[in-house]
């Protein structure tokens, strides 16, 4: 559960620090985007700090319907697990930023490839990294994984053309106690 914590809240660090320039100076994003300096129009402020609320409240969201900052009244049940059932979003909300890391990474990536600019291809990594880590989560992190966490198989196979007879021997013993 630490590394889906610490996705959780990377997450959230990430979103924030995306945000910040949206909000605190749009003026400076369009120097740097744009081939000639200018002043922003009113619209362009706008939808820049729009999308850096936006961005932050994504973030806050992330944190909170994840179970990581528990939702209780009292301390003594605060555990927030993603079987827990005081954390009912967690594997959506972990779904959904898993797959925005991946859609921005790759946005990102076709910018980097087309412009060259550092920062798409910062923000490239680092998205990556984060929808990976997103990934890594649902198939091992979450207590109805598709990957078993003993043995690394996938639980969704069966034996079909072959017959287990040890496991049916098991199974026999144990429903004669």
């Amino acid at each position: 559960m630490d590394v889906y914590y610490a996705y959780n809240y990377a997450t959230a660090g990430w979103m924030l620090l995306q945000s910040v320039p949206l909000i605190m100076s749009p003026t400076m994003l369009v120097t740097l985007l744009s081939p000639e300096v200018r002043e922003t129009t009113p619209l362009e402020d706008y939808f820049s700090r729009s999308l850096g609320l936006a961005i932050i409240a994504l973030g806050m969201l992330t944190v909170l319907l994840t179970g990581s900052i528990p939702l209780t009244a009292s301390f003594s049940d605060t555990t927030s697990g993603l079987e827990d059932p005081t954390a009912p979003y967690a594997l959506p909300a972990l779904v959904i930023t898993a797959v925005y890391h991946t859609a921005v990474s790759f946005f990102c990536y076709t910018m980097w490839n087309e412009t060259g600019n550092f920062g798409f291809g910062a923000s490239t990594i680092v998205g990556a990294g984060l929808a990976g880590i997103g990934v890594w989560c649902v198939l091992f992190a979450a207590s109805d994984g598709k990957i078993s966490r003993k043995t690394g198989a996938d639980k969704r196979t069966s034996g079909f053309p072959f017959k287990n007879a040890e496991a049916d021997k098991k199974k026999a013993g144990k429903k004669a106690l």
